[in-house]
């Protein structure tokens, strides 16, 4: 417990192991995601070369840039709207 009851206690070695594996697995999981899903859009399944063309490579760029992006935005609002509602949000 913190000075005189105020405020949040430090945190233990257990718990921040368990908030980086968290991350971690949320990262993995939204990789995943963005694999499938740019690849899907991106990529032609007729496989005709052993390379990506130029223009694949480009939306694959494109697209991983844009997921990124909005994965982004979403944990910055669901982080706010964590600390508004008085859930610890930040490591």
């Amino acid at each position: 417990m913190s000075f005189l009851g105020f405020g949040r206690s430090q945190p233990t070695s257990a718990e921040k192991i368990a908030a980086v594996e968290n991350e971690y697995k949320v990262f993995a999981e939204m990789h995943s995601r963005m694999v499938k899903v740019c690849t899907a859009k991106c990529v032609d399944r007729s496989y005709r070369e052993g390379d990506l063309s130029k223009g694949e490579a480009v939306c694959l760029d494109r697209c991983s840039a844009k997921f990124f992006e909005a994965h982004q935005t979403i944990s910055e609002q669901l982080q706010k709207e964590g600390a508004a509602r008085g859930f610890g949000g930040g490591m």
